[in-house]
């Protein structure tokens, strides 16, 4: 019998839609992403996060097929259970920084410089905040990180808001690379053209979705080009102004279970109309 959502693509952020700040999960937010994937839609988390830092959430989710968007769009993977990782590699873009982080550099000699080193973790110049970066951690120069080309930068500056580190961005000029600030000062470098959305579109080439079958959900500035690209994009209530004003809606905040409410108002959506 068939569920109601199949041919139906939905894109989720992780941090501040389906985890808070805190990584805290709601019970409300976890039944309502498994509702709807069991309804038949390709559920499919889109963050930031390296692929280490994204598989113990869809575990969590208790998501084990399908794909997942990882460092905002430089690498796709198809989870595979029996596989040994529990996934394969469909799509990593690589560039080179070293130009454009040395730029940086100049700007921020206190900076904090790191690049992902896929499925493990980070190769960096200094130690990160506590809890920031996840898996294996090797401190390196400088000028180590760009000995090969690299899919993601990450660049940090403690001493910095987020708005002066935005600031800095604009006065620099960072050209042939695509980049996204944080809430905090933090700020990913990826190849030009690669986002979130670019991502999400080879994903729904390859399910062979309609544009218009398409609904994200999301909250930070990483996810703009996302929440634009999808034939609903909603964004959290906890989103910045400037991101809430991309979207076709805004729901309620991660607090509040924002992202429940969009799912579960898609599942009754659904259910009314195959009754």
């Amino acid at each position: 019998m068939s569920g109601g959502l199949e041919g139906v693509l939905v894109a989720l952020d992780i941090d501040g839609t389906i985890v808070d700040l805190d990584e805290v999960l709601s019970d409300r937010v976890r039944a309502a992403v498994r509702q709807v994937a069991a309804a038949g839609a390709h559920v499919v988390v889109a963050t930031g996060r390296s692929l280490h830092g994204a598989l113990p959430v869809l575990q969590r989710l208790g998501l084990s097929t399908g794909y997942a968007v990882c460092s905002n769009g430089a690498v796709t993977v198809r989870l595979e259970p029996d596989a040994e990782e529990g996934y394969a590699v469909v799509s990593l873009h690589t560039f080179d920084p070293s130009g454009v982080a040395e730029a940086l550099r100049e700007h921020l000699p206190t900076g904090l410089f790191a690049v992902e080193v896929l499925g493990r973790g980070f190769k960096l110049t200094a130690p990160f905040p506590d809890g920031e970066l996840t898996g294996e951690i090797e401190v390196v120069p400088f000028e180590e990180l760009f000995t090969e080309p690299v899919m993601r930068v990450v660049v940090r500056s403690p001493e910095h808001t987020s708005a002066e580190l935005s600031g800095l961005v604009e006065q620099v000029g960072l050209h042939g690379v695509a980049y996204s600030v944080g809430w905090t000062a933090w700020l990913d470098l990826a190849p030009d053209g690669v986002t979130k959305a670019s991502a999400l579109e080879e994903v729904r080439v390859r399910l062979e979705v309609e544009r218009s079958a398409t609904l994200a959900v999301g909250d930070g500035r990483n996810d703009v080009e996302m929440l634009r690209w999808a034939g609903r994009g909603v964004a959290m209530g906890n989103a910045p102004a400037e991101v809430q004003a991309v979207a076709d809606e805004v729901t309620a905040s991660v607090d509040d279970d924002g992202l429940a409410l969009v799912l579960e108002e898609l599942l009754a959506r659904r259910t009314a109309r195959t009754a």
